[in-house]
């Protein structure tokens, strides 16, 4: 069953919001999208997830997709977790017996660490995607660098697509998507370095279960990201698979299915079985 609505955020902004349910749910999913993107490029991985007796929640970040909100900017490195976490107090009250997981990706993946790092054993695990914790491929520094006479709310181009999937259709829907957002603003990039300085500095608040996954050949987010995280965590229950020859959006790679495999397996392992 889906369900649409929009909810506000802690400082008043509208956001897109929906719900995939299932009957009698072993546990529940918020998905954290990536940047430039929108919630519906993750209508396989839901289906998938709720075939496996997964309810899942998604929204579009603010100045997203069907969001409001100052389009593709953040003024600090919080606000993506303090938006998600309206979701995950939606998702906890809605599902109070069940586990609660969060699947982030990308920048996604960035307010899915961050949120652990600020909100320990809330959830009771964490899926990341080519997740952007560290910028080691230098993609928000190399637009500070040659922003740095530009104010926050100028904006360059999204130039992103060339690097999501070795499936060049993927790359083309991706540029084609009306909800794509096709520039970024430069006070985002300075607002999530930000961030990527306060989980390298504290890597030890991050404590909960979690499984990293990212793609080998990524050249947008760098796998040394994810190989940091992952030595640098204190959580005792942690995971890492790098994915020879796959590029950032794993999900959607042409081994697509082998890549959430793996993520159901990790989530069927820490969820009850369906009654």
């Amino acid at each position: 069953m889906a369900e649409e609505y929009t909810f506000q955020t802690f400082d008043g902004i509208n956001l897109y919001g929906k719900t995939d349910a299932v009957a009698k749910p072993r546990a529940a999913v918020v998905i954290v999208h990536g940047l430039c993107e929108h919630q519906g490029r993750y209508d396989y991985l839901t289906m998938r997830l709720n075939a496996q007796g997964y309810s899942v929640y998604r929204f579009d970040h603010r100045g997203h997709g069907k969001s409001e909100g100052t389009k593709v900017y953040y003024s600090a490195y919080d606000e993506i977790a303090k938006d998600t976490d309206v979701v995950v107090d939606r998702a906890l009250s809605e599902n109070p017996d069940i586990p609660v997981f969060m699947l982030g990706h990308s920048m996604g993946g960035y307010g899915a660490a961050l949120y652990g790092h600020l909100h320990p054993k809330k959830v009771a695990g964490y899926v990341l995607s080519g997740a952007w914790t560290r910028d080691n491929g230098k993609l928000g520094q190399n637009v500070i660098e040659q922003c740095k006479d530009m104010d926050d709310l100028d904006y360059v181009p999204n130039q992103l697509g060339d690097g999501v999937c070795s499936d060049p259709s993927v790359g083309e829907r991706y540029m084609a998507d009306p909800l794509v957002m096709k520039q970024m603003s430069v006070g985002l990039f300075r607002a999530l370095h930000n961030g990527h300085v306060f989980m390298r500095e504290n890597p030890q608040l991050f404590v909960d279960p979690v499984l990293i996954l990212h793609g080998g050949a990524d050249g947008l987010v760098s796998p040394k990201d994810s190989l940091e995280l992952f030595d640098t965590i204190a959580s005792k229950d942690k995971s890492l698979r790098i994915y020879s020859g796959l590029m950032h959006e794993i999900f959607n790679e042409y081994d697509k299915d082998a890549v959430i495999a793996d993520a159901l397996a990790w989530l069927n392992a820490r969820a009850p079985q369906v009654r």
